[in-house]
């Protein structure tokens, strides 16, 4: 039994909730990412939404990131509201589980993140990546930091740097090549018909707006939300906006 499966039946055991909610972290996120945004549903939601996080750091591709998500849901009684939120890798794992569905999937938070395949030009910079983890990776994890949020100090940054070094070079290695050997979903994503939100911040120099504004066009029920003064960490950057969105969408 995973930490999140355990996370949600002891949630069961004491007071069965009226929805569940997997939040998914991105590459080098720890479940600590979501800390801002938990905290803030949990006042708004109190005990109406169990929220779980799915594991993604031992796994060496996204469908086995994907299988791994759908057992958090193991013991959830039938007929239970599921909502699954997904940033940046945490979205590429979200998309395999709306195209691949093993329990209806009620509504879907996709936070800077594509739905494209790995392209020719992206995987020579992900092999760049790779080689920067190995030879220097605090360098790189202060430079990622820095890159993927927008006019922070770099002590306000501690706590995301801190999460990376905690989860090392070969966490960040493995998680690169699962994200270079992702599926291409966007025919079966046409298809969808249940609410997608799609939130993107208007800085993001890692996932770029235009990837987001993609991504809207692929899923015919998305709405596309764009954050001004945010860069790629939303989950860090915003957690109060994605807590509201999620909360207001689950609980009302």
């Amino acid at each position: 039994m995973n930490a999140a499966t355990q996370q949600l039946q002891e949630g069961q055991a004491s007071a069965a909730p009226k929805a569940v909610l997997l939040l998914i972290p991105g590459m080098l996120n720890g479940n600590d990412i979501w800390d801002g945004v938990i905290d803030v549903l949990s006042m708004k939601a109190g005990d109406s939404i169990r929220v779980v996080i799915g594991d993604v750091l031992t796994q060496s591709t996204i469908e086995d990131m994907a299988r791994d998500a759908w057992r958090c849901l193991d013991g959830v009684a039938p007929g239970t509201p599921f909502y699954v939120a997904g940033f940046s890798m945490g979205g590429y794992v979200a998309l395999e589980m709306l195209a691949n569905q093993k329990h209806p999937i009620r509504e879907a938070w996709l936070l800077s993140t594509s739905a494209l395949p790995e392209s020719h030009a992206s995987a020579p910079m992900r092999e760049k990546a790779i080689t920067s983890f190995e030879s220097d990776f605090e360098k790189t994890i202060q430079n990622t930091a820095r890159w993927g949020t927008f006019e922070k100090t770099a002590e306000q940054l501690q706590p995301v740097v801190q999460s990376m070094r905690k989860l090392g070079a070969a966490t960040a290695i493995r998680q690169t090549r699962a994200i270079m050997k992702r599926s291409d979903h966007r025919d079966r994503l046409r298809g969808l018909d249940i609410p997608v939100h799609i939130i993107c911040g208007k800085e993001d120099r890692i996932t770029p707006m235009a990837l987001s504004q993609e991504l809207a066009r692929t899923i015919p029920s998305a709405q596309l939300q764009v954050i001004e003064r945010t860069g790629h960490m939303l989950p860090f950057e915003q957690p109060a906006l994605l807590a509201e969105s999620m909360g207001a969408r689950i609980v009302g």
